[in-house]
């Protein structure tokens, strides 16, 4: 489809990636936002979009955002915390896309692109391809966002609708949110600039692209490919590991801080040691992205310390 003179929505459009998209959609396009804050800002949501503050499976909220004239919808809303271990995530994110699958097929909006995860794939084999089986998600985060997939696909072959599935690597850049490696090493390092512990054995080592190159993907991907179901990774070719992300960091505030590791061979319960993403989809449809990992993170890096939130002043 055309993204230029569309209306879209944007669910989760007040927080990190889907703030951005917003930014990128504006001024071609009518952008509607519908977004509870809970996770967002709502000075990311930039003049030009109408925000509807409320949560997706209010049916106040979301039928009066999500009516016929809409376009497309771009799905963000969902509670991202991939280290919760906790069933109710997989309840709520599941209610959260059911909620607007169910306004899209009672209004006639058929196209809808939807946020999954590079952890759909488990601790599958590197690089991973789209078609890669089968799918063993380790995390509930994972569960939700591969049940969130098979949900979509019912409604692409059985309610005539369009769907693209974008499955992340980690994705960084301005806006980027505390309970992410990046953030939480400023923040650690701010508050001890000798000390910095460091999650697992430090050798956990995954792709990561900057949010501009992710949104821009995104829409080229929803302009080009047009099957039933079109699903795409989105990442990039590099990996970076967590040490080098300390490295990185620390380089950029100017420090030499000692790492302390808590053992282990991953973060959390949950956490994929090791991930790249085959990207050869992406690239034969026309995008390739020029950043490494390294200079996705270092750029991010630079970008939140602009933004003056990692203080050490800051509780």
């Amino acid at each position: 489809m055309e993204l230029s003179d569309a209306t879209v929505l944007v669910t989760g459009g007040a927080g990190f990636v889907g703030s951005h998209l917003v930014d990128h959609l504006l001024p071609d396009n009518e952008v509607r936002v519908v977004d509870d804050l809970h996770n967002a800002r709502r000075e990311w949501v930039p003049d030009g979009a109408d925000l509807y503050e409320g949560d997706v499976t209010d049916p106040a909220v979301l039928d009066e955002a999500l009516t016929e004239d809409v376009d497309v919808v771009f799905h963000f809303a969902a509670d991202k915390s991939a280290a919760r271990d906790d069933i109710e995530q997989f309840r709520g994110n599941n209610a959260l896309t059911e909620a607007v699958v169910a306004r899209m097929d009672e209004v006639g909006v058929t196209d809808v692109a939807f946020t999954s995860s590079s952890v759909v794939y488990g601790e599958a084999p590197r690089p991973t391809p789209e078609d890669y089986a089968p799918l063993e998600p380790i995390s509930i985060y994972g569960a939700s966002k591969l049940a969130e997939e098979s949900l979509l696909s019912v409604y692409a072959h059985s309610h005539g609708f369009r769907v693209w599935n974008f499955r992340f690597a980690n994705i960084v850049g301005p806006r980027l949110q505390k309970g992410a490696v990046v953030p939480d090493f400023i923040e650690k390092l701010r508050t001890d600039p000798e000390t910095l512990e460091i999650l697992g054995d430090g050798r956990q080592e995954k792709s990561y692209m900057h949010v501009e190159e992710c949104v821009e993907a995104m829409c080229h991907v929803v302009e080009h490919a047009d099957a039933p179901v079109n699903t795409y990774n989105l990442g990039t070719r590099t990996t970076t590991s967590v040490t080098t992300i300390a490295d990185i960091v620390s380089d950029e505030l100017g420090l030499s801080p000692d790492y302390e590791f808590t053992g282990g061979d991953r973060g959390w319960t949950g956490d994929v040691p090791r991930m790249r993403l085959s990207i050869e989809k992406l690239s034969a449809l026309g995008y390739e992205p020029e950043q490494s990992s390294d200079d996705a993170v270092r750029q991010c890096v630079r970008e939140l310390l602009d933004e003056g939130v990692f203080d050490a002043s800051e509780d």
